[in-house]
């Protein structure tokens, strides 16, 4: 019984004096899924298969190191006392935000060099984008971060998780919000209705889907963020509802103006061969 009720360890297995964590198993499991998907949707809409792995090529590094230097920026107060613990990514501590942010600039810079239309392409990753995301928050679990406020187990029970996720989030003796449970829920389901809609038939202009993927994601990550006990705030709110508050509304100006503006765009299923 002890062993069932003891806490996950976050490192699975050693390669000789090489740990091996969940944290990274789990997020390079959700990277390769999402490279498979928007393979497969790229090439229905005209992208070749490459010009995705040179996108993961040269995307993965500077999202890692994006999303590394946000967090340590945000927390610099720790890490300018303990500096050389900046570079280890493999103990937790990188910023979703920060990692989009170097991935938008790679996407940018790849499409006009390729000649390929930018909103396409954020349209073909975006779903498969908040997929990883949402299997990425399990890292967090595994690690016992991101998560809530101090809680009873009883409220825990009452959301009829199973025992290990209960257990998990018992940090210190005390149990907490699983708020990386909520944003996963949150994220696959956002995933589910974006590939269900992206495919009817003048649903969707080029570029919608992606800001249809930024609007769900920050209106569930505002919310959710608030919950949170580990983030910056400024002033009456944390930084990243600020972000997310600031994607939310751009979102939906952006696409309210694109369709006022430009009513020659094309229409994402224009784009299959």
């Amino acid at each position: 019984m002890e062993a069932v009720l003891a806490k996950i360890d976050p490192i699975a297995f050693e390669l000789g004096p090489i740990p091996v964590h969940w944290y990274g198993i789990i997020i390079a499991s959700a990277m390769v899924l999402a490279v498979f998907l928007a393979v497969n949707e790229g090439q229905k809409r005209g992208i070749k298969e490459d010009t995705i792995y040179d996108l993961l090529l040269w995307g993965l590094p500077l999202a890692l190191i994006c999303a590394r230097l946000y967090y340590v920026i945000f927390q610099w107060q720790y890490y300018r006392v303990y500096p050389s613990e900046i570079y280890r990514i493999w103990d937790g501590g990188i910023a979703i935000y920060g990692g989009l942010i170097g991935a938008f600039i790679v996407v940018l810079v790849l499409c006009k060099r390729q000649e390929i239309s930018a909103w396409l392409m954020l349209d073909v990753v975006a779903p498969t984008v908040i997929l990883a995301q949402g299997i990425g928050r399990w890292g967090n679990f595994v690690n016992q971060e991101a998560h809530g406020r101090a809680t009873s187990r009883f409220f825990l029970q009452r959301l009829h998780l199973p025992e290990w996720i209960i257990n998990q989030m018992r940090i210190n003796g005390v149990y907490y919000q699983p708020t990386f449970l909520y944003e996963s829920v949150w994220d696959i389901l956002g995933f589910i209705l974006l590939i269900s809609l992206r495919h009817r038939l003048h649903l969707f202009k080029q570029g919608e889907i992606f800001l249809a993927y930024l609007i769900w994601y920050a209106l569930g990550r505002f919310f959710i963020e608030g919950m949170r006990t580990d983030s910056l705030m400024l002033g009456a709110l944390r930084v990243s509802q600020w972000l997310s508050l600031l994607l939310f509304i751009g979102a939906i100006i952006v696409g309210v103006w694109r369709r006022r503006n430009d009513p020659a765009l094309a229409w994402y299923l224009d784009a299959e061969d």
